[in-house]
C-alpha cells in the first residue's frame, strides 16, 4: 500500500507572523530557563544536566 501526502509545503513566515513566532520562541525559552533554574543540583543531576547546561537547553529550539 502506498501513502500519498496531499498537503502543500509550508509557506515562509514573514511580517507579523515572523514576529509572533519569535516572541513565542523567546517566551518558551524563558519558561524553560525558569523551570530548570528552580531545580536543585541533585534534581538536575538526576536528569543528566548541570546549571551550565540550562542556557543551551533553553535556547535549543529558538534558533531558526
Amino acid at each position: 500500500m502506498t501513502a500519498v501526502t496531499t498537503t502543500a509545503p509550508a509557506a515562509p513566515i514573514t511580517g507579523f507572523a515572523a514576529m509572533f513566532v519569535s516572541i513565542a520562541r523567546w517566551n518558551d525559552a524563558r519558561k524553560t530557563r525558569a523551570a530548570l533554574q528552580r531545580l536543585s543540583n541533585r534534581e538536575l543531576d538526576d536528569i543528566g544536566l548541570t546549571y551550565g547546561d540550562i542556557e543551551e537547553i533553553a535556547t535549543r529550539g529558538t534558533r531558526a
